[in-house]
């Protein structure tokens, strides 16, 4: 069943974009060519004030992340949030946000991977969001990538459609529905929780990085023993970056997509793998909460957003 999502406006020259690190801390290196990046694409930039703070491995303590969150949320003169990386921390600071001022002036929250606490959490409350490349992975040698310009596209207004690779495991098909989703062990780690996401009649998203095999197929286990699999109206798989073998004398004996497939075969939605999007080179962007259009076949498919 799709929500009734409320998007954020789009951007316009002169708005201004704020970063913030909810999570792992960030070098003032790191993301210099991002600033750059945003300026020349004619948007202003505001740094949160604790960005750049150290507490052991996060950008800060809790609270000082979540100070520089909420005070750009609830700042008029931020038009987006763009969260500079991800690693591990936002879901220690979701519950410490307001979202009441948010909701009646909602503005896009940029980022992927540990961002998918956001998206999921946004999701809940009816709010669209954009799943996209961060200023971690902004370089002043290439501004003109896919990733750079469909984060650019979406944030002002401009179609998305994307094209997929060839894949033997596709399974064919058209659905139509609102994409959710993102990373998969936030997703799991998500469940029974607040922020936890309602899958039904809608086109699921999923990538991860650097995981055992097994964790994946744990996750996908408790994703179809939660509900969460059986009535989704499509599955989109993006990039599953540099999985781990238990060892090659104890192979799982699955890959991750093989996984994901057995998880799914009693189902009849349509199935695409290897979508550019995730931890690897590609990643294009997704309005998480859009209505789309997903065909899907052997040779391919396509993704459309309606809205």
């Amino acid at each position: 069943m799709d929500t009734k999502m409320t998007f954020p406006p789009y951007l316009h020259p002169d708005d201004c974009v704020g970063i913030v690190a909810p999570a792992r801390k960030v070098a003032p290196a790191e993301i210099k060519a991002a600033i750059n990046f945003l300026e020349k694409n004619g948007f202003r930039v505001a740094i949160g004030k604790n960005l750049f703070n150290k507490h052991f491995q996060f950008a800060g303590t809790d609270e000082e992340r979540a100070q520089d969150f909420q005070e750009f949320m609830d700042d008029p003169e931020i038009h987006a949030i763009w969260c500079a990386r991800g690693g591990y921390g936002s879901v220690r600071i979701i519950d410490k946000l307001d979202f009441q001022h948010f909701k009646e002036r909602p503005k896009w929250i940029c980022g992927y991977s540990d961002i998918t606490v956001f998206h999921a959490h946004l999701h809940t409350l009816g709010l669209a969001s954009l799943h996209c490349t961060m200023p971690i992975k902004i370089s002043n040698d290439d501004f003109d990538n896919m990733n750079n310009r469909s984060m650019i596209q979406a944030l002002t207004g401009g179609i998305l459609a994307y094209t997929m690779p060839n894949s033997s495991i596709n399974r064919s098909g058209m659905a139509v529905g609102e994409i959710i989703g993102g990373n998969l062990s936030i997703l799991y780690s998500l469940l029974a929780s607040p922020s936890d996401l309602q899958t039904d009649g809608k086109i699921l998203f999923i990538e991860d990085l650097d995981e055992h095999l097994y964790h994946i197929d744990r996750m996908m286990q408790a994703l179809k023993r939660s509900g969460k699999l059986n009535k989704l109206a499509g599955l989109i798989v993006g990039g599953m970056e540099d999985m781990h073998n238990n060892n090659p004398e104890n192979p799982f004996g699955q890959t991750a997509e093989e996984i994901v497939a057995s998880c799914c075969e009693e189902y009849s939605y349509p199935i695409c793998y290897h979508f550019p999007v995730g931890h690897g080179d590609n990643n294009v962007a997704l309005k998480m909460g859009a209505r789309v259009t997903l065909s899907v076949a052997p040779n391919g498919g396509a993704l459309i957003f309606n809205e």
